[in-house]
């Protein structure tokens, strides 16, 4: 019987390929949370990554394009391992506190301080604008069209409604943690926009 080249224990190329990639991605946000954006130098990121520059230059072709693509793969991290089955969740009007909590969850920690760390530089950085642009608009529909799966028969239009607000909320909240707000105080805002919500929105 022939042997595999896993059976070896040999990776391929594009094995290789993918976990080059994945490795410059986790580095990536981990020097975003870690140090800012503005010392977040490709030299630290390929240094923690085990990567050479010339090889980093294979995946991304500069750095605004890396720090974009690193705030895809962590959202994409993280909606896999928090994104609910929609039988999981409360039917009626209990839902809409449920799906906001969902957003909650994928709009604030990690994924809010690497992303905010970028908006914020995008500001004057218009490379980094234009790289960031696509990805924050391919995840903002990407993660409403999960919310329309998870939300039963909530009209379209409140839907949206109800994401955009939600969205919106959340980052102003994960900035007042990132600034050392008051975590009691988030919590009882978060509590009241989902009574709001739910009046709003629940049929």
């Amino acid at each position: 019987m022939a042997v595999t080249t896993r059976e070896r224990g040999h990776r391929t190329q594009a094995q290789r390929r993918a976990e080059t990639r994945a490795a410059l991605l986790d580095a990536t946000i981990d020097c975003l949370v870690e140090l800012g954006y503005a010392r977040s130098s490709m030299q630290e990121i390929c240094s923690r990554a085990g990567v050479s520059k010339g090889a980093a230059q294979h995946h991304f072709a500069g750095k605004a394009q890396l720090m974009a693509a690193a705030v895809e793969h962590l959202a994409t991290k993280l909606k896999q391992q928090r994104t609910p089955d929609a039988e999981s969740l409360p039917d009626g009007p209990a839902r809409v506190a449920a799906a906001i909590d969902l957003l909650w969850r994928a709009y604030s920690g990690t994924l809010a301080s690497a992303a905010m760390e970028l908006w914020v530089a995008a500001r004057t950085d218009a490379e980094l604008r234009e790289a960031m642009r696509p990805v924050d608009r391919a995840l903002g529909r990407s993660t409403l069209e999960d919310l329309a799966t998870l939300s039963g028969d909530l009209p379209r239009q409140n839907l949206e409604m109800l994401y955009w607000l939600t969205v919106n909320l959340t980052r102003g909240l994960a900035l007042d943690a990132e600034l050392g707000g008051d975590p009691q105080r988030r919590a009882q805002l978060l509590e009241e926009w989902k009574r709001i919500a739910t009046t709003l929105y629940a049929r």
